[in-house]
């Protein structure tokens, strides 16, 4: 059941082919799409190895919201590489089954709040 396909929204540094290439050992292709009721904020991330690999001190994280979308990519990774995308976020990330404008559901990490992440 390793080779099953799964899909993960990206609208931050996942969408970077050197992130893509250290997690997951291959860039990743998708298509674009909508997260629904959820904004974008800023988070400075305190894992230097994060930081180095991204280049970037401070990720997005989506939070959320009543009425806001967020634009990003779907991108359809095997349930191995969703356990690797889950090592390379940090603690204030959980993920959770995100509702898409297209009406596909797709994996997406948020700002953790407290709630245990359903599979």
């Amino acid at each position: 059941m390793a080779n099953k396909a799964v899909l993960l929204f990206s609208y931050g540094t996942l969408q970077n082919s050197t992130v893509q290439l250290a997690t997951f050992g291959r860039e990743l292709f998708g298509y674009k799409d909508e997260l629904l009721n959820y904004r974008l904020a800023m988070l400075e991330i305190q894992d230097a190895s994060v930081v180095k690999l991204s280049g970037e001190s401070h990720h997005p994280i989506a939070v959320p919201s009543q009425s806001d979308t967020i634009l990003g990519t779907v991108f359809e990774i095997t349930q191995e590489e969703l356990a690797q995308s889950d090592k390379y976020e940090v603690d204030e990330y959980q993920r959770v089954l995100g509702k898409m404008a297209s009406g596909t559901p797709a994996w997406v990490y948020v700002e953790f709040l407290e709630v245990p992440i359903s599979e």
